[in-house]
């Protein structure tokens, strides 16, 4: 019984947290290979990323707080 309810907030964060690794490194190639194609539109693309990545990231701190809640109530 209690190792099931180890399990519950550990599949939450591991597999909340997937969508939002993979979208940051995607975030993040993608932004490379636009300021590599087009330098002067770094300060922009950069932005953009920091601002995509900040919404991912968020994603991420859902599942943390989820995987909180099922810990601990």
């Amino acid at each position: 019984m209690y190792h099931m309810e180890a399990l519950a907030p550990a599949l939450a964060i591991g597999l909340g947290s997937l969508g939002p690794a993979i979208a940051i490194g995607l975030i993040g190639g993608r932004a490379m290979e636009a300021i590599g194609r087009n330098p002067e539109a770094t300060a922009k693309i950069q932005t953009a990323m920091i601002l995509s990545i900040a919404f991912a990231e968020a994603v991420a701190i859902y599942a943390l707080v989820v995987a909180l809640i099922l810990k601990f109530v």
